[in-house]
């Protein structure tokens, strides 16, 4: 008999917002979002900070009775005209698909001259995952991606599912969120083991853009290392593969790794794309079990949970999350501090460059007070 699926009770990623971020990363020049005004509010105002435009075709009580197939062929024509679009996205929502909205007739009614991919969704899926394979099959069928993309895709999907199933956010019917470790007490606890002399890892594993801010911490650990003259003892591992996935998921690789090179950071091992968060954890344990298995402690930056721990316990494991539900996960794999950067998704949407992280910063401001503090001693 199946094991049945575990209930969870806690609020989830929903699988609309999946689908409006992976038109995003198709750089699509406008999003439309067939539903109520207020549906993903949130998130559509964030990813206009992201260089796309989102409307909506703002359905009422009249448009959930009749439907809103006029409403969705006239915006389409608008916005061709207003933005002079590339590539459009078009995404349900729970009440357009409720009441058996088809995305596919108003499109054709608008007949413009530019592709549109239509995403026919709703947040009912019991993981969000299911929004993203939607709009790459849409983006398919459009021609904006290839089969054998979509069929990457498709892999690293299903890993992200299971990684969440295991360690994450789907791994227990309730998860209490927490903000994790006193970030200044993790920090000290960096710089004293590096001025013992003991081994580092930094392994950023971080999903897309949020990169921007996960990689600070690998270069605050390196900036405390070289001021303390033992730059030699930190090994960086980093999935910043620029010839891997989605169009902007790629320019966040390239970006992040010129920043990199520009601070004099070197990435000794570069483990894959943006996207393969979900599946690098076997890379980091064979390049752990080969070259790093006598390394003293690792932090872990961005999709900690995805790595596992078998090649990891003889060292003390540090990670750094941006989700507040992740944190016991963490604790119960073995993880001795966890930190929760809690501000990161905001900040790391439009940017191009590297941002600094809050505990990138605490550990700046630390190693500085106690280098100062040894100097005036002495």
């Amino acid at each position: 008999m199946a094991e049945k699926d575990i209930s969870i009770i806690h609020p989830r990623p929903s699988s609309i917002v999946a689908a409006l971020y992976t038109l995003r990363d198709l750089n699509v020049d406008v999003a439309i979002l067939h539903g109520p005004p207020g549906c993903s509010f949130k998130h559509a105002r964030l990813l206009e900070e992201d260089g796309i435009h989102v409307v909506t075709t703002a359905l009422d009580e009249n448009g959930f009775v009749f439907g809103g197939r006029d409403e969705l062929s006239s915006l389409l024509a608008k916005v061709n005209e207003m933005f002079n679009p590339k590539l459009i996205g078009v995404v349900g929502t729970c009440a357009s698909m409720i009441i058996g909205e088809e995305l596919r007739e108003p499109i054709q009614d608008a007949n413009l001259d530019v592709p549109v991919i239509e995403v026919e969704v709703h947040a009912g899926y019991p993981n969000n995952t299911k929004g993203v394979l939607i709009a790459l099959e849409s983006a398919c069928e459009a021609g904006v991606i290839d089969v054998g993309e979509l069929e990457r895709q498709k892999i690293l999907l299903e890993e992200a599912t299971n990684v969440e199933k295991r360690h994450g956010a789907a791994s227990k019917e309730y998860l209490v969120p927490s903000r994790g470790d006193l970030k200044y007490k993790v920090a000290e606890k960096i710089i004293s083991y590096l001025k013992e002399g003991k081994r580092c890892l930094t392994i950023m594993n971080a999903k897309k853009e949020t990169g921007y801010m996960f990689a600070d911490i690998t270069v605050a650990i390196n900036e405390v290392a070289v001021q303390l003259g033992v730059e030699g003892n930190v090994i960086n591992m980093a999935n910043v593969d620029d010839t891997l996935g989605l169009p902007r998921v790629r320019h966040h690789a390239t970006c992040i790794m010129n920043d990199f090179n520009e601070k004099g950071i070197i990435i000794h091992e570069n483990i894959g794309g943006m996207d393969e968060y979900p599946i690098t954890g076997d890379r980091v344990s064979e390049l752990i079990a080969e070259k790093y298995s006598d390394f003293d402690f690792a932090v872990i930056t961005g999709v900690p949970h995805a790595i596992p721990m078998d090649n990891l316990q003889g060292m003390e494991v540090i990670s750094v999350t941006n989700g507040p539900r992740q944190v016991f996960p963490l604790k119960d794999m073995g993880h001795a501090n966890v930190i929760v950067e809690i501000d990161l998704h905001p900040k790391t949407l439009g940017v191009n460059h590297i941002v600094e992280s809050e505990f990138g910063a605490t550990m700046r401001e630390v190693a500085k007070d106690m280098l100062n503090g040894e100097q005036e001693a002495a």
